[in-house]
């Protein structure tokens, strides 16, 4: 049950993140949305950058 809501929440948010970045398009141009979204990976690679949750013995 709990897997269909997390299918479902993940299609409603990609349905509507397709909507936004279809209208950013139309405002700005196709190749500026393009290069957002080749940008987008660039946040995921910032959690090298948090601390580690691991507990150091000293």
């Amino acid at each position: 049950m709990v897997s269909g809501l997390i299918v479902g929440l993940a299609f409603g948010l990609g349905a509507l993140g397709a909507v936004v970045l279809g209208k950013l398009a139309d405002v700005y141009s196709l190749q500026f949305i393009m290069l957002l979204c080749s940008c987008l990976p660039l946040i995921g690679l910032t959690s090298w950058l948090l601390p580690s949750d691991k507990k150091t013995i000293e």
